[in-house]
Order: structure tokens, then C-alpha cells, then sequence
């Protein structure tokens, strides 16, 4: 199909051979009205097969609206307000005016050009051999010159005070300006990506991930996205990525920042916030929880036994301790107090291997270990470890099992640097979960139902199990 411009007076058209480009009207509403405008063409509006060829602009037609390219702008100056029947070509002399006009243009950006003087004809000598290649056409601008052509300074007429007119103003080196920008520009992106928390970030950074996720390698976080993402959200009416969901989560969870932080960073409501972290965490309790937070057999437990366990404690199948966690207030949960309490039992190896309910704060030791099913998991024989007393050794007895406290003097049953040893693993141990995910210590904002915040530690478990342990074999 051939195409001709819309332009009045333009008669481009699309023919074999050609370098012009020919474009339809924009679709955006408020850029087509703007592109009619141009045009100027009374009562006229584009259809289909409208279009307008690359000569009305000052390079391309692009998308970008600071461009001065975003809306056609390169027109002759003579009315447009006719039809293309009725319009000619440029008059002789405007042409030859226009041309004068784009050849001093040139001279200047070149930084060649001179101070303007009373006439025209000061400039060039312009004649029809010599005469600029149209700027319509779209091609180069060819300005042949003589050394009349170019009035210096010393030929200048003398002002009205007898000064001299000022010099030839220093050319400029655009071609090291714009390489001097691009150098700028490119530092500038790398500043902006490394600070970004985009998934190229991340995956070139290795400590970041450990900061804002509590995760050895960006590779277990793309695992645990990759597990998730048959269960979370990622449509049009969704404002943020698979990624971004999950990244906020464990944000939340590691770095225990709160609702409006993480909105400002990610660029959305609270509210987005607080249902994505909710959504999230369900997926990561259905899908990691069962199969990272589990009971070992007795064998699997006695072969892997650290060297500080093995000789004190072989028969060690935990090591115990209750935790409680601060809520701002207790509105959404109902909980007294303002405060969840919960046993944890983690394995000598540090893998947390059960987690319970939570309770009300006001709950003791005793109460807690009877009640949240970790004696069902004791056989005959075994023996746990705490780092303070639970006051529940008639409850772990009753099981045929044993519970050691391993206290502030370092002895399990008797004295000496074995014992010491052992204690400092079992208080190490303890402190691991919590240190790791900053949401299970001091003051939470309180955004989330019991039973959210009781998968929130579970989960918090699970993404613990999933790191190197903090107490490796030996």
C-alpha cells in the first residue's frame, strides 16, 4: 500500500527505494490530539490509513515525552490551513531565506559561526550554485564555503563606540561531552541498581540477599520462589511480582520492618503490604513447613552428633527452650497481654525439628511443655537439653526421658570444661532462630490474627533450616 504524508504542501510518499519512514497516528488520546495540532489542518481528523512521514521530525518519532521528538514539530512556516491541491512549492526566495537560516544553524552548532552582523549577506554570499541542500528532504545539510563567505572579525564593521566585536567564540568538543555523559549515565545506573532490591541486584550480591532475607545464596531464594509460585498471585490485578511478594515476606520476617517501610520502598498501599506478607507466608506454610520442620529418627539424630554432644549427652535428641514474642498491643489478636509464647525444640545439629502454638504470655514453662505435644515426640531414654530450668521434669520423666540443664556454672551432672563446652552449644543454639529473623525478638507490629503469627514462626523455622547451620558437623 502506498502511503502519502498528511502534511499539507508534503508530498512524500512511500515509494521503493526510499529512506523516509511513515507513521500512524498515536493511539494514546491525549498524544494524537497533540499530532493533529501539529499538523494543523482545519476540521481534519486521521483515519487508518493515515500517516506522517519522518521529515516532520527533528530525528524519529519516539515514545518518551521529554523528547522533543514525542510530537511533530518540523513544518514550514507558511499557512497549512489548504488542502494539498491547492498548495505549491516553497516561493523561490523563502527557500533560499530557510536555506540560509539552516546553513548558519549548522555553522553554529559546528561552533564556527560569527557574531551576527547588520545584513544577511554578513554570513553568506548565497548564490544558486552554491546553493544548501533542502532541510526537508531529510538529507544532510551541504554548505559549500569560500573565505568570502565568512566576514572575520577584523573585516566586522567597528561599532558606534569604536570597540571591536569579540572574538570567535572556543569550539566545543560535543564528541567527548557526550562520551563524558554516557560515562556519567552509566555510573548513575549502576548506583541506581545497587540500590534497587530488583532480582538483577540480588542476584549479583550475595550479602544482600543474607541482609534482607536471612538466606545463604540468591539460589535457595529462587528455589523457594520457584516452589511457591504455582500458589501466589501474579495477574493484572496484582501491583507486584511473584519476586517482589516474596521478597517483602521474608524482608518483614528477617528485618522485622514494618508495613508503611516496606510500602515506601515497594512503592504501594499498607494495605498491599500486610495481605501480601499474609498470602505468602500461607503458601510457605503449606509448602515449606512440612517438609523442613520434621521429628529425625533416633539414628539419623546419634550419627550426626556434634563433637561437643557426643561424649557429654550421646543420647540427646533436643535441645529446648521457651520463647516469647512482643505484640503492639492485642486488638487483632486477642491475646492478653500483648504477648505469644512458644516452645521450640531444635536438634544438635541446629535444625529446629519442632515449634508449638502459641499461648498467652502469662503461660509458664510448665505449663506450655505439657500441653503442646512436644512429650509425644520423647521415647524411652532420651535425653533433652535446656538452657535454663522449665520446671517440667516430672512431665518429661513420666515419658521414660530425661531434661538436663545445662546452667550458668557449665555442669550437666558434674564439673569441668566438657560440661562448659556443652553449654556454650546449647545457648548458641537457642539464640539461633531468633537472631536470624529479627520478627521473632522485641516489639511486632501488630497486623496479624493468632493463627497468622503462629505460621509466621513456623515459617520463620523452616527458612532457619534452610541456612548453614550454625553449629556445622564435625
Amino acid at each position: 500500500m502506498v502511503h502519502t504524508c498528511v502534511v499539507v504542501g508534503c508530498r512524500n510518499r512511500r515509494t521503493p527505494g526510499t529512506t523516509l519512514s511513515f507513521y500512524r497516528f498515536p493511539r494514546d488520546p491525549e498524544r494524537k490530539q497533540r499530532w493533529i495540532a501539529a499538523v494543523n489542518r482545519e476540521g481534519w481528523q486521521p483515519n487508518e490509513g493515515s500517516r506522517l512521514c519522518s521529515t516532520h521530525f527533528i530525528s524519529k518519532q519516539v515514545k518518551n515525552p521529554r523528547s522533543p521528538d514525542y510530537v511533530p514539530s518540523v513544518f514550514r512556516t507558511s499557512s497549512m490551513t489548504g488542502t494539498p491541491d491547492q498548495t505549491g512549492a516553497f516561493d523561490f526566495s523563502d527557500k533560499q531565506q530557510a536555506q540560509v537560516e539552516a546553513a548558519n544553524a549548522l555553522l553554529f552548532l559546528q561552533g564556527q559561526a560569527l557574531e551576527m552582523g547588520s545584513q544577511p549577506g554578513h554570513y553568506l554570499e548565497h548564490d544558486g550554485a552554491e546553493s544548501v541542500a533542502s532541510a526537508s528532504s531529510g538529507s544532510a545539510i551541504n554548505v559549500p564555503m569560500r573565505s568570502r563567505d565568512i566576514v572575520t572579525p577584523a573585516e566586522s564593521p567597528p561599532s558606534s563606540d569604536g570597540d571591536e566585536m569579540s572574538s570567535v567564540n572556543d569550539a566545543i568538543d560535543y564528541e567527548e561531552e557526550v562520551e563524558r555523559l554516557r560515562r556519567e549515565n552509566r555510573a548513575l545506573r549502576e548506583l541506581a541498581e545497587r540500590a534497587s532490591l530488583t532480582e538483577a541486584s540480588l542476584r549479583n550480591d550475595p550479602v544482600k540477599v543474607r541482609f534482607y532475607t536471612g538466606l545463604p545464596s540468591y539460589f535457595v531464594l529462587e528455589t523457594i520462589l520457584w516452589l511457591l509460585s504455582p500458589r501466589m498471585r501474579a495477574d493484572k490485578t496484582v501491583k507486584l511480582s511473584r519476586f517482589q511478594q516474596l521478597l517483602i515476606t521474608l524482608m518483614r520476617l528477617r528485618l522485622d520492618l514494618r508495613n508503611q517501610d516496606l510500602a515506601y520502598r515497594f512503592g504501594v498501599q499498607v494495605g498491599i503490604v500486610a495481605q501480601t506478607v499474609r498470602s505468602v507466608v500461607d503458601a510457605m506454610s503449606s509448602t515449606l513447613v512440612p517438609t523442613a520442620v520434621f521429628w529425625p529418627s533416633r539414628e539419623e539424630l546419634r550419627r550426626n552428633l556434634p563433637t561437643a554432644i557426643q561424649s557429654a549427652c550421646p543420647d540427646c535428641v533436643a535441645i529446648v527452650d521457651c520463647f516469647t514474642v512482643a505484640l503492639e498491643g492485642s486488638s487483632e489478636s486477642g491475646v492478653i497481654g500483648g504477648a505469644l509464647k512458644y516452645l521450640i525444640g531444635v536438634a544438635p545439629q541446629g535444625v529446629v525439628t519442632f515449634v508449638s502454638r502459641g499461648s498467652p504470655g502469662h503461660v509458664s514453662d510448665r505449663e506450655l511443655v505439657e500441653n503442646c505435644g512436644f512429650l509425644a515426640k520423647l521415647l524411652p531414654g532420651d535425653v533433652v537439653l535446656a538452657g535454663r530450668n522449665l520446671d517440667a521434669d516430672e512431665a518429661v520423666a513420666a515419658r521414660g526421658a530425661q531434661i538436663r540443664i545445662a546452667n550458668s556454672r557449665g555442669d550437666v551432672g558434674g564439673e569441668g570444661e566438657e560440661r562448659a563446652v556443652l553449654r556454650r552449644h546449647v545457648e548458641r543454639v537457642i539464640a539461633m532462630v531468633k537472631r536470624r529473623y529479627a520478627m521473632l525478638n522485641g516489639l511486632v507490629e501488630n497486623t496479624f490474627d493468632m493463627n497468622t503469627f503462629d505460621r509466621i514462626v513456623r515459617v520463620a523455622c523452616a527458612l532457619n533450616n534452610l541456612c548453614i547451620s550454625a553449629t556445622p558437623l564435625e
